[in-house]
């Protein structure tokens, strides 16, 4: 054991001594050593917890655990190449193994995406792959403006931003030469982002402008379509193919659906996607996936006891896995339990001094309960500000907030900065028993609660411009 500890801090040594090289000169990048093999270690900039996971296709395989200078190495004496995730809550990005491969990442917490560099063997190419994400992270934040274009103007904008990232990706493929295995998320990337946009435009465009272009669009205008395998199991658990798949089935669901009243157009759009998504997909992994999607979106916006069950009784003749039926459906049975008139679920909560208060103890008034955890730093400030404002307006609510992350010592800390005046701060004992009874997958959340704890809304958002509506 002495021997491989040893041996694990010279190898640290010389990764961190590497990648400061590789980070701040131009020295080559190899690694010499043939035996040097599948080693993923890095350091982690102001870390939210101590810890990165590391996934592979959404199943995380190991857990990397920071040491006193937050950094993590592990060896690994049997890793197949792909595509893996690494995770440092609640960020997460990409690295690609191909055979061989060691790689050392660097991290700061507070611009997660903007930071990620790695070096070692394989950096080139993952290096590539974070700088063509940033690129089209910046195109996505921009692109809401090309939404009101004619449709000339629209193509020729979004083809011009293609073909700009499409010589990057050119260059670079010649430069590092990477594996055809590798190559497939690197096309995936650029393709699926120029595709989603063009998948997005007639709908957004109708909604921003109040036209229907769809009988402008060129005769090619969907062509794309044919160059995608949409049954590739290979590319179900990445987001650029996922994001692209959710926009391509809004689109088509759009096209299709004339909704005879407004509150069904929900229900009908959800279920277009599932048959759509049922006729697109033949691989039975991507089609289960892919409906587990749709299903967990479509319960999240529709709180309809009568279209839910619809909902359900279609999603569950489409969808063979009974694993990810069973979870739909308890997601369902969830959702109703929170329908207007119900009482909140109790779930056990913790005070400033780590005393047990049960939820249904709060209501003994009107009450608008609102959530944050410290990884959202910049939400922090933000959604408190937003109570404060709406308890002066409305000082028949009270205001609570609950911190769903998982210190007790570091919650008290973070709120040492703070000065929330009114709101009631409190700590999720139990997270996972809070998310499952109040279905709390958005941070954006927030319940209304009237006296003795009986709901009056459970699916609001305090950013919503109508939200004062509610309180009224």
């Amino acid at each position: 054991m002495p021997q491989m500890v040893a041996y694990n801090t010279k190898i640290l040594f010389f990764l961190q001594t590497f990648c400061l090289l590789s980070l701040f000169t131009s020295c080559q990048k190899e690694f010499n050593d043939s035996n040097f093999t599948a080693y993923f270690g890095g350091e982690v900039i102001n870390p939210t917890t101590n810890y990165v996971l590391f996934l592979k296709d959404d199943v995380v395989i190991d857990t990397l655990y920071l040491d006193q200078k937050n950094q993590f190495l592990k060896k690994f004496d049997s890793l197949a190449p792909g595509l893996y995730t690494f995770k440092h809550e609640p960020e997460y990005q990409y690295v690609f193994f191909d055979k061989n491969d060691s790689l050392m990442v660097r991290i700061n917490s507070v611009d997660f995406d903007e930071s990620v560099v790695f070096c070692g063997r394989g950096d080139e190419k993952n290096n590539f792959l974070m700088e063509l994400y940033l690129k089209n992270d910046a195109d996505r934040k921009s692109m809401f403006d090309l939404f009101d274009y004619d449709i000339t103007r629209f193509l020729k904008s979004c083809d011009s931003s293609y073909q700009s990232k499409q010589k990057f990706y050119t260059r670079k493929k010649n430069e590092i030469n990477w594996s055809d295995d590798f190559d497939l998320y690197a096309k995936t990337m650029l393709d699926l982002n120029h595709f989603a946009k063009k998948e997005i435009y007639p709908v957004a465009h109708k909604m921003r402008m109040g036209v229907n272009v769809s009988k402008d669009l060129p005769q090619n205008y969907y062509d794309h379509r044919k160059k995608i395998d949409f049954n590739n199991n290979l590319l179900i658990h990445y987001s650029p193919f996922v994001r692209y798949l959710t926009h391509m089935m809004s689109n088509i669901s759009f096209q299709k659906v004339s909704p005879s009243t407004p509150e069904n157009e929900i229900l009908q759009m959800s279920v277009t996607k599932l048959n759509i998504a049922d006729t697109l997909f033949k691989q039975e992994s991507v089609k289960n996936k892919i409906l587990k999607n749709i299903a967990f979106s479509y319960l999240l916006e529709d709180q309809s006891i009568e279209n839910n069950k619809i909902f359900l009784t279609r999603y569950n003749q489409l969808s063979n896995d009974t694993e990810l039926e069973s979870e739909i459906n308890k997601i369902g049975q969830s959702i109703q339990s929170l329908k207007p008139g119900n009482v909140l679920p109790s779930v056990t909560l913790l005070d400033l001094n780590g005393n047990q208060i049960k939820s249904e103890s709060l209501f003994n008034r009107k009450t608008v309960v609102f959530f944050w955890t410290e990884n959202a730093t910049s939400h922090i400030s933000a959604v408190h500000k937003k109570a404060i404002d709406f308890n002066k307006q409305y000082p028949n609510y009270q205001f609570v907030a609950i911190n769903i992350d998982e210190d007790q010592g570091k919650w008290r800390k973070a709120l040492e900065n703070y000065s929330f005046g009114t709101i009631n701060e409190f700590r999720a004992e139990n997270f996972e028993d809070l998310k499952e009874k109040w279905v709390i997958t958005k941070l954006h959340r927030t319940l209304i609660v009237e006296p003795n704890g009986v709901i009056k809304n459970a699916f609001v958002n305090l950013f919503d411009i109508n939200f004062s509506e509610n309180l009224k």
